[in-house]
């Protein structure tokens, strides 16, 4: 078995990966424009990006009139993310697993991208995303998609079963060992409602369709066979959250 540090180690291809990300077809045309069309509209309201990268969402988000901050685990991803933000956004590296450095109610909105797939318990993240956002806050994520995770990685016996799995990523001429946790849609529903949210909207969005003549082969594949899962939870108990995202896109 690997060592934990042989994994998901952002820090030594962060450049890579960053430049990886800008353009490539599943996040610049496909998960990003979904994460942005959940969020909606959201001049000045206060948004966490949690597991911020390299900062393209917060950069978005920023643009649309988000008051941004930001955190994540890879040093090397948030001096990348300072470069791009500056200095007016609050930028911070830690790990989610561990409790947020924010005080309670302190976001309107926490954006989670990509992100906890690498989590095999969701449970201490989630707690403490609920204790920053405030009553009737949001939370927009997107994950692995269980269909995906399961039917392109080794077989599995139990689909029920929370798992790991790792594989080699090639991206930019870079490869790195990648170590994901897999779950059914059921224990991702259990594990937001048991940390206190409401489902708001689930969505299998389609690409952008400018990627059609950019990415045809790759653009064939997201229309037909979805590879991300995106969710809005609420934490209740407040007004003034945007209207509902009206459907899958």
């Amino acid at each position: 078995m690997e060592r934990p540090d042989e994994t998901n180690d952002y820090d030594s291809f962060s450049a890579a990966y960053s430049a990886e990300n800008e353009n490539s077809l599943v996040n610049a045309y496909y998960e990003r424009p979904a994460m942005l069309a959940l969020a909606g509209d959201v001049a000045g309201r206060r948004v966490l990006d949690a597991g911020c990268g390299g900062g393209p969402l917060s950069a978005a988000l920023r643009e649309r009139g988000a008051v941004v901050t930001g955190i994540d685990a890879s040093a090397g991803m948030v001096a990348l993310a300072r470069e791009r933000l500056g200095d007016g956004v609050p930028l911070h590296v830690g790990d989610l697993g561990d409790p947020l450095p924010f005080g309670d109610g302190a976001f309107d909105d926490v954006v989670a991208s990509l992100v906890l797939h690498y989590l095999e318990d969701w449970g201490p993240t989630l707690g403490e995303v609920r204790r920053v956002l405030r009553p009737g806050g949001r939370l927009i994520v997107s994950v692995s998609h269980p269909f995906t995770s399961y039917a392109h990685r080794e077989p599995r016996p139990d689909y029920h079963a929370t798992t790991s799995y790792t594989f080699d990523w090639a991206f930019n001429g870079r490869s790195a060992q990648m170590r994901l946790w897999r779950r059914p849609l059921h224990a991702m529903t259990d594990a937001f409602v048991a940390a206190g949210f409401r489902l708001s909207a689930v969505s299998e969005p389609l690409p952008d369709p400018a990627a059609r003549e950019l990415f045809p082969e790759g653009f064939r594949d997201l229309s037909t066979r979805p590879n991300f899962l995106f969710f809005v939870l609420e934490r209740p108990g407040g007004r003034g959250s945007p209207a509902p995202y009206s459907g899958l896109a």
